[in-house]
């Protein structure tokens, strides 16, 4: 695995939430995946795909800095800060996470399988 498929693999994750894109999302995030919210809440790919699907998640900004990637054999943990503006569920999000992405070599495709996400102050 090469850090620039990596890369190329966060770029199209970051496009596909950016336009809600459910599409893609589906393939991109694995069907066991587990993501923990800045809440502490644990969710699951289906419930993702849901806030998408419902129009509850709304993004208006999102850029990426600060990008870290570390491949161990068929898998990569990348850790990246994004600022992000946008709603759910009708209640505002605004500020800067720092996300931790576990992506899986499966078949020829990259897949995340796990992640969390902080805010930062």
């Amino acid at each position: 695995m090469k850090i620039e498929t990596v890369i190329n693999a966060e770029i199209e994750l970051l496009t596909a939430i950016k336009k809600s894109d459910v599409m893609a999302l589906e393939t991109i995030l694995h069907d066991d995946l587990l993501f923990n919210m800045p809440d502490g809440q644990t969710i699951t790919k289906d419930f993702d795909l849901l806030t998408y699907r419902s129009g509850k998640m709304k993004i208006d900004f999102l850029e990426a800095s600060d990008q870290i990637v570390n491949i161990i054999e068929n898998t990569a943990v990348v850790a990246v800060t994004v600022s992000l503006k946008g709603a759910y569920d009708n209640n505002a999000i605004n500020g800067v996470f720092k996300y931790i992405r576990v992506w899986k070599k499966i078949g020829k495709n990259l897949k995340v399988i796990a992640g969390s996400c902080v805010q930062l102050a």
